[in-house]
């Protein structure tokens, strides 16, 4: 039996409160309360986010102690050794680890979000579980999915798993910015399984001993931010994986990732809603004591927009990540099209929460922290986040890739039944100010189904390839979705939370407002004839006068089959 979703219902146009409100428990109990404790304890007092930065890696001993806290097994189950802790407590883990430095946000997400710990739980058999789920407490997992000429569309794929006499495969390709590939002890790793008299064959998925033969780390990758990520290329070359070590069926394997995938889509914006209430701290503080114009800056009208801006951010973010959080947690709905929007929103309003922050600081916030406490001033991070931040719009998904598919969706069930064009529903009583929110939120939505649907009629299958089109739809639903999670958050909550919300979601309508504007007045149609133009080479006069300090080279690696030819650089952090 399928289980309702409040996103799916959103974007067909009915404001379905009823699923969200109220707000289950967080499911922060004792033992949460004291491994959050233990948790923040150790990043303040054992983390150095400056050596991190400067030597571009995580130290042994740093990870030696998140092991020993039970930080790699936050949700695990104890029957296999794990602290069976809520994602609730995970998402605020998540949020600590990631202020005292990203790149352990990185490492603990990439393990227990998408690593092997998820695809084992939710595909693996008894007999996988028993023997892989106690060994994640303290090895580190990796997934590994995309190729060199892979981004959003794994059916480029050209990793294989040849089936061998004695009933298991050979694996063989080279996989690229593998997260914790470096340092992993077990991967996941996606191939192609040819079809055979044996099976259909298709995408699969394996999990592999990073000490195995023929499995080499030949490069580790240096990213704009994210120092001390552990991210390279793996390559596989006559790799041997009995049978007993593929998840689920032949040709499941998509399955399995966009599964993983679902269940860990709400760490980034664990990550982002951190990086919103750091940013608000610094915002608040720094512009108390900095005096232009014999006032403080935050009494300028131009600054104190910005901190009302990532005030309301702040909240908006935070409700998304408990909202969702708590609701998957329970178990009752299906929240996968929630955390699409949740990951979407979160990562775009993340990004500019640190760039107004960045522009608060103004000349300090482009300085590094670094510089500013070598000169004598306190050394803030800003252009750090700035820089760790922008990697959110990519990693998981694209901005683009889940506008896309999330319209994808909402147009497959718009397709199997038509929407039903009713008045919006009333929201219930007791949202107070925040009732007249609720009920913009239900208008929009059933003016956003009537443009699915007005797009399909007008575009027949094609609307699918209106990209700019079906992106701002999915863009307002977004905004819809947070407008909700941030009324029924601050319902929860009472006290000064209600005020967050109300300015959320005025400044929230305002890009509602915009985004409705270009739904119906856009220049999509001259914008893509001007691109082609462009990609025809109409107008490489404009180019000229320039230098181009690219280092020479293919735009896309050619992967070489065969063994490699580099030294492995994989490390084995103590266990």
């Amino acid at each position: 039996m399928s289980r309702p979703s409040f996103g799916n219902e959103l974007l067909r146009g009915r404001l379905r409160i009823d699923l969200l409100d109220p707000l289950p428990d967080a499911g922060i109990d004792a033992d949460a309360e004291a491994f959050l404790a233990r948790l923040r304890a150790f990043c303040a007092d054992k983390v150095d986010g400056r050596l991190i930065e400067r030597d571009d890696r995580i130290p042994d001993e740093v990870v030696e102690g998140l092991r020993d806290l039970g930080a790699f097994a936050i949700k695990l189950p104890r029957e296999y050794g794990g602290l069976g802790l809520s994602g609730v407590c995970y998402h605020r883990a998540l949020m600590i680890v990631s202020s005292a430095h990203s790149s352990l946000g990185e490492l603990l997400g990439a393990h227990q979000a998408i690593g092997l710990i998820q695809p084992l739980r939710l595909f693996g058999t008894d007999a996988q579980k028993r023997e892989l789920l106690p060994r994640c407490v303290r090895e580190i997992s990796a997934f590994a999915l995309t190729e060199p000429d892979i981004g959003n569309d794994p059916f480029r794929m050209r990793t294989t798993a040849t089936g061998t006499d004695d009933g298991g495969y050979r694996l063989d390709g080279v996989k690229l910015w593998t997260t914790n590939g470096t340092i992993a002890h077990l991967i996941v790793v996606m191939a192609l399984v040819p079809p055979s008299e044996s099976g259909p064959g298709g995408m699969s998925a394996f999990v592999v001993e990073a000490d195995a033969p023929g499995v080499t780390v030949e490069h580790r990758s240096s990213f704009l931010g994210l120092r001390g990520l552990e991210n390279g290329v793996v390559r596989l070359h006559g790799v041997r994986v009995p049978q007993s070590r593929r998840i689920g069926p032949e040709g499941q394997g998509l399955q399995v990732a966009l599964a993983a995938q679902d269940t860990g889509r709400l760490s980034m914006p664990a990550v982002c809603a951190a990086a919103a209430k750091w940013s608000l701290k610094i915002a608040r503080e720094w512009s108390g004591v900095r005096v232009q114009w014999d006032r403080p800056i935050g009494e300028h009208e131009a600054v104190a927009g910005k901190i009302a801006y990532i005030a309301a951010t702040a909240f908006a973010l935070e409700a998304m990540v408990e909202v969702s959080g708590r609701h998957a947690d329970a178990g009752l709905l299906d929240t996968h099209t929630e955390a699409e929007l949740a990951k979407l929103f979160a990562s775009e309003q993340a990004w500019r929460v640190a760039d107004e922050l960045l522009q608060i600081r103004g000349g300090r916030g482009y300085e590094t922290a670094e510089s500013a406490a070598a000169r004598g001033e306190r050394g803030v991070p800003v252009e750090q986040l700035f820089r760790d931040l922008r990697v959110g719009r990519i990693f998981d998904g694209s901005s683009e890739a889940l506008r896309v598919f999330i319209a994808t969706d909402a147009l497959a069930d718009e397709e199997k039944t038509p929407v039903e064009r009713s008045a919006p529903a009333t929201p219930p009583p007791g949202f107070g100010d925040l009732a007249g929110h609720l009920s913009f939120v239900a208008a929009t939505g059933a003016e956003l189904a009537r443009h699915l649907a007005d797009g399909r009629q007008r575009w027949g299958e094609a609307v699918a390839e209106r990209q700019l089109f079906l992106g701002r739809v999915v863009d307002v639903a977004a905004e819809l979705y947070a407008m909700t999670a941030a009324c029924v958050y601050a319902r929860a909550l009472g006290g000064s939370a209600p005020e967050l919300a109300d300015a959320f979601c005025r400044q929230s309508r305002q890009r509602v407002a915009e985004l409705r504007r270009r739904l119906r007045d856009d220049t999509d149609g001259d914008d893509v004839a001007l691109a082609r133009r462009v990609l025809g080479g109409d107008f490489t006069w404009l180019e000229e006068g320039v230098l181009d300090a690219s280092i020479e080279g293919p735009w896309i690696a050619e992967p070489a089959p065969g063994p490699a030819t580099r030294p492995n650089l994989h490390r084995t952090i103590r266990r």
